[in-house]
Formats: C-alpha cells, sequence, structure tokens
C-alpha cells in the first residue's frame, strides 16, 4: 500500500518509525496511497518536486500528521501515536530518507508548507524493486498532476540505484485509487495480499517500470 488519502491506494513498505512485520516482496510497514489525481488542472501550476533534507523535519511531521487523519486506514501508524512521537525521531527518520540509495522521500512545498510527499524503498528480497509508500497529496492539490510528478521522482531515484521495477499495493475496492495509478502506468500483477492490520481486507498489487 501507499500513503494517499483514502481514494487511492497505498503500498507494502518500510519500517516507518517502528518496527513492521515484513512480508515476502514488500518492504514492510506503511502503505502507498495515492489521491484522485485525473490529470493537470491549467489553473495551477504545479510546485517543483525534490528530496527532502534534513531540515525539513518540521514540515515532514505536519503532513505526516495529515496524512493519518485524513487516510487512517493506509498506515500502520496511529495519528495518536505518531502525534506524542518526539520530534527528534521524526528528525532523524527524515535525515535517514534524504540521502543513500534504499529509502527516500519526496515533497513538493508551497509557501513553507509540503503539499505532497511519496517515497521509496529498495524491496525486500527483490533486489531490482523498489515501494512506493507514503504518497498523499493535500486535498487542494488533488487532480493537479502533482501526483505523476512525486511518482517520477520516486522512478527516477529508483533508477540510478539500480533498481529498474516499481512496485505498490492498494486496497481491494479501492478503484479510484486503482484507476489514478493505471494512468501513470502501473499494472494489476493479479497478486493478491492481507491488509497487514485490517485483515478483512486486500491488497492487490500494481508494478511498472521505473
Amino acid at each position: 500500500m501507499a500513503d494517499v488519502p483514502a481514494s487511492i491506494p497505498q503500498t507494502a513498505i518500510e519500517p516507518e518509525f517502528g518496527p513492521a512485520a515484513e512480508r515476502p516482496g514488500s518492504a514492510a510497514a506503511d502503505r502507498a496511497a495515492g489521491p484522485a489525481d485525473s490529470g493537470p488542472r491549467p489553473d495551477l501550476a504545479l510546485p517543483p518536486v525534490r528530496r527532502v533534507r534534513p531540515t525539513d523535519a518540521a514540515r515532514v511531521r505536519a503532513i505526516r500528521l495529515e496524512m493519518l487523519a485524513d487516510s487512517p486506514l493506509a498506515f500502520l501508524e496511529t495519528l495518536a501515536d505518531a502525534a506524542a512521537r518526539p520530534h527528534a525521531e521524526f528528525a532523524a527518520r527524515v535525515a535517514g530518507m534524504s540521502t543513500g540509495t534504499r529509502t527516500a522521500a519526496f515533497v513538493a512545498e508551497v509557501d513553507g508548507r509540503v503539499v505532497g510527499h511519496a517515497g521509496g524503498q529498495a524491496a525486500h528480497g527483490q533486489p531490482g524493486v523498489s515501494v512506493v509508500f507514503a504518497v498523499y497529496l493535500s486535498p487542494d492539490w488533488r487532480g493537479s498532476g502533482l501526483l505523476a510528478a512525486l511518482v517520477d521522482a520516486v522512478a527516477a531515484w529508483s533508477r540510478a540505484a539500480g533498481r529498474p521495477e516499481l512496485m505498490l499495493e492498494v486496497v481491494v475496492g479501492n478503484d479510484r485509487a486503482v484507476r489514478a495509478y493505471e494512468r501513470l502506468g502501473f499494472v494489476d500483477t493479479g497478486v493478491r495480499v492481507t491488509h497487514p492490520t485490517v485483515p478483512i481486507l486486500r491488497e492487490l498489487q500494481m508494478a511498472r517500470r521505473a
């Protein structure tokens, strides 16, 4: 799964801020959800997308809390747990994602506020695959084309790291999210897995070239 508003998918992910049980083919804990993004709107000029920096900790924390409030089923962490977590832990997490080839996060910022976020992590046990996770757009930016820009940033990082494939997971029945990712070139692999925190839910896996 990934972290996008409930209107979109999610992706099995890296251990976010705590331990997460891994399963074959996934990196472990968050999801890669994505808001409905039907393509560029002429009334919005897209902000640039860049990799996070250590100095972004407060801004990333703010959008993390927004994600959890907007789409609680898309994450293993609860809003209450995240709000109670020391800022130093967020800062260390952001610093870790600001460099290197194993995990990364990308953001789009407007007037000092992060309005879009997407992460990538090397898939457990699959050397050529990056898992897309923590995909989220603030409501005003859904349908703007920003989702594509964020995923493209993850894809470019993945290629540079020698991983030519992207993978994510979407809750079965979240057709809006599936369509949004299909527009970005993802296809259903046919793999179905049990949701890690809500066992009655299933997730479908989607993949594309980075």
